[in-house]
Order: structure tokens, then C-alpha cells, then sequence
């Protein structure tokens, strides 16, 4: 069977639509599928089109409803290539922001209706998507997210930042976009680190907004005794890279399940999220099981700042969070065990 990934963006850049792409893509090829990656940002209809017919997939696998769904479905709300099945992974932001939106909204349903199958990846989604589309059946699937390491390549997180071994290092491995608030949290670290100076924090990620980034770059020139940015980390080196880090952020406004999170409690690092659905199953787990960090409330300052003194104070704390987390990763789905679970959706899209 040939499959092919169309991903808003794929590696090289490091974003999380491409590690998650390239998850897949090498689960699948070890249970011996063919598989392309191509990346759908800044793609027109035509040219993509061109190499879908090049490739000649079995099946399409869309990852983004409406930044890479649009473009398998034309003015009449019909799939244009009538003789390549394809099926759509949903985005955090197609079901949490896209869908509020009227246009984007008409966009998401035609694609979703069109597809011969919708895959999430947070079970929250999927309830989500049975109360927000007004009766139109979709076939979804629900498949546990799985993680892979790259590589083992060395990388001195905290050498980036200065730090001292005393220092207490936070990590925020994510784009600068809003939906991702890091200049919301660089702001709240700076009054952080006004009360404990022992505080430095590492963004990590490419500019994907460049209105927002200006505004993250100028304020970061205030911060740079305490705060860093890399443009990204090799994806071999993020393994290395969460080992040199004392917490690890999540600040989104809205997430399906994420990549981060996972990497996080597999690296044993204690987690500080933002308070919202997925980020809370990820971060305090499901009954019987113990949490991995701490959760402060979106759009409130003041509990950020207190749950991150709370993690800079208590070393015992972070570190049994910490445990909690690698724990529960070894319960989690293999790739191999994602891998086959996609491998069905592909089977029933094309019969």
C-alpha cells in the first residue's frame, strides 16, 4: 500500500505537525507500506495535485483538517481526485479554534465529509467533534499517540542559557505563534525571576508568526539575563536537549495532544501547563494514575507565577513528578502499535 502524508509543515522544520509526521512515516514503512511526506504549507491546489498523480497513492492521509484538508477539496465541496481515498487527522486548533470560525467552519465540514475517515489523536476531540457538527456523521477513529526519540546527539541546553548549576531551568520547545503564548510566558517569567533569581528559561522554536514574533523578540530583549531563544534543536538532540532542563512548558491556548508533553514525562523532565482539556489528561493522567506537573489557569498570571515558585522552591517535588511521568510513559502505545492502528483506517478507506 502507498501512502501519502500531506503535513502543514515536514522535516526539516522542526515543528510538531513534522516530528509527528515522521513518526508515522518510519512506523509505517517498518510494517512495510510505502510512504511520501510532502508539506502542504505554501502549496497551491495545482502543483500538489501534480504530485499526488506523480506518487500514485492508495490512500491520502491529510494531517490538518483545514490547513491541509482545503486543498484536497474543490469549490463544490467534492474530493477532485474521485479515484485516491483520502482520510483527515484533526489538529487542537481545527476542533478548539478553526471551527468556531464561520468560514474556516464551511472549510472543515466539507473536508471532513469528504474524507473516508477522521483520526484524533486526544480523546477529547472525539467528543468534541460528535457535539460540534450538527449531526454530520463522520467516522472517527481514535489512535493513542505514540513516541520516538531520533537520535541520542548531545546538546548543552543549558549551557545555551548560562546557567549555573544552581540555576533552575525552564524549557519551552514550541513555535512562536499566539495560539503557543510564549510571550505571554516570557512575561510572567520576568516576574518570576523578579523574585527568584535562580530562574532561566530556553524558548526553542521557529518564528511561524512574524507580527507576534516582533513583539516576542522585543520583549525578550529585557529578559536576557534570565531568558534565551534557539531558532530549534536538532531533532536527534531533543532527548539530550530535555535531560539538561528542570522543567518543561506548555503554555498553549490550545493543543490536541502534545508532542511536548509526551517528551517530557519520557525524559523524566516535570511538567507546568496551561489548564486546558488536553494538556490535563496528559498532565494529571486518568483516574489511578499520579501526575506529572503542575497545571496553572489560562489568562491567569498570578497562578502561573505561584506554580512555577512552587517548582523552583521544591526540588523533591519536581523530581517525584518526574518519576511519575517516566512511569507512565512505559505504559503508553508503541509506534509500532500506532502504526498498525493507522494501517486499519487505510484498509477500510479504500474498501
Amino acid at each position: 500500500m502507498r501512502i501519502l502524508i500531506l503535513t502543514p509543515t515536514a522535516l526539516p522544520s522542526l515543528t510538531g505537525n513534522a516530528i509527528t509526521a515522521e513518526r508515522w512515516r518510519r512506523s509505517l514503512i517498518r510494517l512495510g507500506l510505502d510512504v511520501k511526506v510532502i508539506e502542504s504549507q505554501n502549496q497551491n491546489t495545482q502543483s500538489l495535485h501534480e504530485e499526488i498523480k506523480d506518487f500514485k497513492p492508495d490512500v491520502i492521509h491529510g494531517h490538518h483538517a483545514f490547513k491541509t484538508g482545503r486543498l484536497l477539496v474543490d469549490n463544490n465541496n467534492s474530493h477532485p481526485l474521485h479515484d485516491v481515498p483520502f482520510v483527515i487527522s484533526c489538529a487542537g486548533t481545527d476542533i478548539n479554534n478553526d471551527i468556531g470560525l464561520n468560514k474556516k467552519k464551511d472549510i472543515i465540514i466539507s473536508v471532513l465529509r469528504a474524507a473516508r475517515g477522521t483520526i484524533t489523536q486526544s480523546d477529547d476531540i472525539v467528543l468534541k467533534l460528535q457535539g460540534l457538527l450538527n449531526g454530520c456523521f463522520v467516522q472517527t477513529h481514535y489512535i493513542p499517540k505514540s513516541l520516538i526519540w531520533f537520535g541520542n546527539s548531545a546538546f548543552d541546553l543549558r549551557g545555551v542559557c548560562g546557567c549555573n548549576p544552581c540555576d533552575v531551568l525552564f524549557f519551552l520547545p514550541a513555535g512562536i505563534r499566539p495560539v503557543k503564548r510564549n510571550l505571554e510566558c516570557l512575561n510572567a517569567l520576568a516576574e518570576v525571576h523578579e523574585i527568584r533569581q535562580c530562574l532561566k528559561v530556553v524558548f526553542a522554536g521557529p518564528v511561524l508568526d512574524a507580527e507576534y514574533g516582533e513583539r516576542f523578540f522585543e520583549a525578550l530583549e529585557h529578559c536576557k539575563d534570565f531568558a534565551c531563544w534557539i531558532r530549534a534543536i536538532p531533532a536527534e538532540a531533543m532527548r539530550f536537549a530535555y535531560s539538561g532542563a528542570d522543567v518543561v512548558l506548555n503554555t498553549s491556548s490550545s493543543e490536541g495532544f502534545s508532542n511536548v508533553l509526551l517528551e517530557a514525562m519520557a525524559a523524566g523532565r516535570p511538567i507546568l501547563a496551561s489548564d486546558i482539556q488536553s494538556n490535563r489528561i496528559a498532565v494529571l493522567g486518568y483516574p489511578g494514575e499520579h501526575p506529572c506537573g503542575y497545571l496553572f489557569k489560562l489568562e491567569n498570571r498570578a497562578d502561573f507565577i505561584n506554580q512555577a515558585i512552587k517548582l523552583i522552591d521544591n526540588e523533591q517535588t519536581r523530581k517525584s513528578l518526574a518519576e511519575n511521568g517516566l512511569k507512565r510513559s512505559k505504559e503508553w502505545p508503541k509506534p509500532e502499535d500506532e502504526a498498525k492502528l493507522l494501517y486499519n483506517v487505510y484498509k477500510n478507506a479504500v474498501t
